[in-house]
């Protein structure tokens, strides 16, 4: 009486699921590494400047700021710690392109052709419209902004604005502009995916106008005009994803029209 040695398929298509598992968690992990090194790299870098660095962010303020005013810390450590977080913050946007290269890496031996090239000038544009959106921030909304705030100061009353209190106002407008200058990526997606179309939006124009309005009153401090310096750039930027994505469709249109053409010749 024979007995069969019991199957070891299971074993090998477990062990043949693993592998593949334990090397992307592998890939995974090199390239985390690499980002935290790349930000701590840029951090070390730039740390011995980190005074100099916040002092060119708190320009557009001193500049608008009485003669013989300055800003002040209210806290001990501050002195120490606003410069600190500024240059670890500094350091993560500068690394930005170099981090979503690594998310690229990672992901992209998994996409098609197609994605790939639907994808990658979308991840460019991105990067580059988020510094634009700091940069507006930065050399046009700030100015404008600190002009308005310290005109409004009332008398016998002497403005001698926190450190701390300063990097969080700034830190908050630059994500909301780096944010907001992102719509016509949004937009674009959402007409090359076919969640929306380019019509549709259209006809929805006005709800978006409303509701660049609402994030700009969400985002940015409570005076109608720092919301509209924010709510206007949003729907310009939407006008023009709107224009890009009937660029996209008639494209996309002209494609399939030459694939079917091919499949019936």
């Amino acid at each position: 009486m024979t007995h069969e040695a019991p199957s070891s398929a299971p074993d090998d298509e477990n062990g043949g699921l693993r592998a593949p598992l334990i090397e992307h968690l592998i890939e995974l992990r090199k390239r985390l590494i690499r980002c935290a090194l790349s930000i701590v790299a840029v951090f070390l870098a730039l740390y011995p400047f980190s005074n100099r660095l916040y002092e060119f962010v708190s320009e557009p303020l001193i500049r608008m700021m009485p003669q013989g005013t300055r800003m002040i810390a209210t806290e001990v450590a501050s002195p120490f710690l606003a410069p600190f977080r500024l240059t670890v913050l500094t350091a993560i946007v500068i690394t930005v392109p170099f981090l979503l290269y690594q998310i690229w890496g990672f992901v992209a031996p998994g996409l098609y052709r197609k994605e790939k090239r639907l994808a990658l000038p979308l991840l460019v544009s991105s990067v580059l419209l988020f510094y634009l959106g700091m940069a507006f921030a930065y050399y046009v909304v700030f100015p404008v902004l600190f002009h308005f705030f310290t005109g409004t100061v009332p008398a016998h009353v002497e403005m001698m604005t926190d450190i701390d209190a300063y990097l969080s106002f700034v830190v908050k407008l630059f994500i909301a502009f780096g944010v907001a200058f992102e719509v016509p990526v949004a937009t674009v997606l959402l007409v090359m995916t076919g969640i929306v179309s380019v019509d549709t939006l259209s006809k929805k124009r006005g709800y978006v106008v409303i509701g660049c309005f609402v994030i700009g009153m969400l985002f940015t401090p409570p005076d109608v005009l720092s919301q509209c310096m924010l709510a206007v750039p949003m729907w310009v930027l939407f006008e023009a994803g709107l224009l890009f994505g009937r660029l996209v469709s008639r494209r996309q249109t002209s494609r399939d029209d030459e694939e079917d053409a091919q499949a019936d010749d």
